[in-house]
C-alpha cells in the first residue's frame, strides 16, 4: 500500500480542479495581455477564478489579490518591500516575527537583520503557541511590520491572529500573516481580522503547484518585486499563469465548500489515529487538539531519530516528514521542538503526519501497524533508549 500523509508539504490536485484546468493548456492558450481572440477567450475564466479566490478569503472588491508563483515569493515580497520602503529609508528599523515562521519568512527576516534592521523573534510556549501580548510588548514606534503565521506548518497550531491584528491596528503597524496552512482547514476571512497582507498557495489545498497569491488591503502599498510589465495592475510583472489561476480558483472554492462537512471527518480520523499512536509508550504530541488544525500531528517517539523512522515508513510506502519540506534537506533538529524547549535528543525525534480529505481509515490502520513495528525495531537498536534509566524523563517531557 502507498499512503500519503505529508499533506502539509503538498497535496494531490483535486481531479475536479484538474478537469477545470485542462482546456487552458492546449485549447485556450492565448496570452491574456495580447489583443486578439486567442487572448480574449481566456478572460472569462480568469475573471471567474479571481472571483472565487476573493470569495475564498472573503476579500472585499476594493482590496487587491495579486497572483504570485508561490507563498515563498509572496512572503519575500512583503518583507523585502517593507525593508526597501520603510527601513532602508530610515523611517523604521524594526520588524517582529515568530521564531517558528516558515523558512521563507525566517530567512528573509535574517537577511533584513544582516542589513542592520532589528528583528524580534517571538517565542512559543511549551504547547507551541504564541501569546498575543508578546506582540504588544515588542512593538515600538520604530516597528515597520509584524509577520505571524495563521497556522503552523509543523504542529498545526493556530495562532491568535485576530488578537495580533487588533494589537497591530491599535499601534498603526502593518500586519502580515502567512495563511498557507490555514485555508481549507479552518475558516479564513480577511474581514474577520485586522490583516493588511495575507499569503496563500494553491498546492496546499488540492490546487496546482507553482501558483499562489498575496492579499493586500486597500491603502497598504507594496513596491513591486518584479518589473517589466503591467500585469496585476503593475504589482507583479510576468505573463499570467492562466491554468494555474483557474486551478487555484476552483481549488479554493472546493476547499472552502468542504470545510463544514469534510474537516470534521478528517479531524475524527486524525484524533483516532493520534489516540492509537499515543498508546505506544514514551510518545507525546505537541499542541492540544483544540488549538491546532484538524489534519496535523507532530509526534515524538523517544529514542528514535526522526530520519530513521522516515526510512522505515518510506520503505513501507508511507509518506510523512520531520518538519517543513522547504528545510527538510538540512537534517537539523526540528525547529518547533527546539523552540518549545526539547533537549537535543528529543528535538530529533519528531515526525509529522498530515492528513487530507482523501485519507482513509484503511490507510491509517496500515500506517499504525508499520509505526508500531518500526518503533520496536528502532528502539531495540537505540542506545539512547535502551540504556536510559527506568522512569527517566528528558527534555520537554518534563513539562508535560
Amino acid at each position: 500500500m502507498r499512503v500519503y500523509l505529508d499533506n502539509n508539504a503538498t497535496t494531490k490536485v483535486d481531479p475536479v480542479v484538474f478537469e477545470e484546468m485542462k482546456p487552458y493548456f492546449v485549447e485556450k492558450y492565448g496570452n491574456p495581455n495580447s489583443l486578439h481572440q486567442f487572448a480574449s477567450e481566456v478572460h472569462p475564466a480568469l475573471k471567474t477564478a479571481m472571483q472565487k479566490i476573493y470569495a475564498g478569503i472573503n476579500a472585499p472588491k476594493e482590496d487587491s489579490v495579486v497572483i504570485t508563483s508561490c507563498a515563498t515569493e509572496s512572503n519575500n515580497w512583503v518583507l523585502k518591500s517593507i525593508y526597501f520602503s520603510e527601513i532602508l529609508t530610515g523611517k523604521k528599523n524594526h520588524i517582529i516575527i515568530s521564531e517558528v515562521e516558515h523558512p521563507s519568512v525566517i530567512a528573509t527576516a535574517m537577511w533584513i537583520e544582516s542589513m542592520g534592521c532589528k528583528v524580534t523573534y517571538l517565542p512559543i510556549n511549551n504547547e507551541g503557541l504564541i501569546d498575543a501580548e508578546d506582540v504588544r510588548k515588542a512593538i515600538t514606534d520604530k516597528t515597520a511590520l509584524v509577520s505571524v503565521m495563521w497556522a503552523n506548518n509543523e504542529t498545526g497550531a493556530i495562532f491568535p491572529v485576530a488578537e495580533i491584528g487588533d494589537i497591530c491596528a491599535e499601534h498603526g503597524v502593518p500586519f502580515h500573516t502567512d495563511a498557507v496552512q490555514a485555508i481549507g482547514k479552518t475558516p479564513v476571512s480577511v474581514q474577520a481580522i485586522n490583516v493588511d497582507y495575507l499569503t496563500f498557495s494553491a498546492h496546499k489545498f488540492h490546487g496546482p503547484k507553482g501558483v499562489g497569491a498575496l492579499y493586500i488591503k486597500k491603502g497598504r502599498e507594496l513596491l513591486p518585486l518584479f518589473h517589466g510589465g503591467s500585469q496585476m495592475g503593475g504589482y507583479r510583472s510576468g505573463t499570467l499563469n492562466v491554468p494555474g489561476i483557474v486551478g487555484m480558483g476552483k481549488a479554493i472554492e472546493q476547499a472552502v465548500d468542504a470545510l463544514d462537512f469534510e474537516m470534521p471527518e478528517v479531524r475524527e480520523l486524525r484524533d483516532e489515529f493520534e489516540d492509537a499512536l499515543l498508546e505506544i509508550p514514551d510518545t507525546f504530541v505537541v499542541t492540544p487538539r483544540n488549538k491546532r488544525t484538524p489534519n496535523t500531528i507532530l509526534i515524538s517517539f523517544r529514542g528514535i531519530e526522526g530520519e530513521s523512522m522516515l526510512w522505515d515508513l518510506n520503505n513501507a510506502g508511507i509518506a510523512a516528514s520531520t518538519g517543513s519540506a522547504c528545510a527538510s534537506e538540512d537534517l537539523e533538529a526540528n525547529s518547533v521542538m527546539e523552540a518549545i524547549g526539547a533537549d537535543d535528543d528529543l528535538a530529533h525525534t519528531a515526525i509529522r503526519f498530515s492528513l487530507s480529505r482523501y485519507t482513509t481509515q484503511e490507510e491509517l490502520d496500515y500506517t499504525l501497524d508499520v509505526v508500531k513495528k518500526a518503533v520496536e525495531r528502532l528502539r531495540g537498536i537505540s542506545s539512547t533508549y535502551s540504556y536510559a534509566p527506568e522512569g527517566h524523563v528528558s527534555g520537554l517531557e518534563a513539562h508535560h
